[in-house]
This record gives structure tokens, sequence and C-alpha cells, in this order.
């Protein structure tokens, strides 16, 4: 089956790391990109979103689209990131997601 783990980053999170010294942020850094190693078998593609600021959102519930700069809702979360597994069931999604060592929520979402 084929899973998408989205890295939901919150405020607190970000504040958190902008806090950390260079070697924190670092040893931060690493952490995730053993995490990617770890599970490298599973992870059929990944991503990094750029900052909610620079999303352009494109509403289609009226007559004519409406168009505007940045997200669509202006929260304390914002999806960070993201990667598509190819696992044997759920179970085996949320254990590669319960060792996510960053953003503090993961949405898992199957794929079609």
């Amino acid at each position: 089956m084929k899973y998408v783990l989205m890295f939901v980053e919150t405020d607190e999170y970000a504040k958190e790391l902008a806090a950390m010294s260079d070697d924190e942020r670092q040893a931060a850094y690493e952490q995730v990109t053993e995490w990617f190693a770890r599970h490298a078998a599973q992870i059929t593609h990944h991503g990094h979103l750029r900052p909610a600021h620079t999303a352009t959102t494109m509403r289609l519930d009226s007559a004519e689209p409406l168009l505007t700069d940045g997200p669509f809702v202006e929260g304390k979360e914002v999806v960070s990131g993201y990667v598509e597994l190819e696992v044997s069931d759920l179970d085996e999604a949320l254990a590669i997601a319960r060792s996510w060592p960053a953003c503090p929520v993961i949405e898992i979402r199957p794929l079609t």
C-alpha cells in the first residue's frame, strides 16, 4: 500500500528550532537525514515545501476562480514537507511515522 506522511510544523516547533544553537540545529538536521536513510527502502518520493507565505491559493467555489497570495488558511500549523511510502499496511506506515525526529504533527493518508 502507498501512504503519504505530511509533516506539519507548529509555531512552537519553529520557535524551538530558531532558538537552537548552530550545533543543536545541525544535530537535529542530522537526525532527519538518518531517518531518511533508515527508511529509504520504503520511501518512494519526498519533498520539502517552501514556507507558507510563498503559496498561491486558487478558490474554485465561485463563478470565477479567485487567486490570492499566501496559504488558504492562516493557521499555526503548516505542512512543511512530505514523503510517499510503499509499505505493507497502515501499521507499518504508523511505525515509520512514529520514529520521525522533527515536526511534531504528521498526517498520514493512503494514496489511491
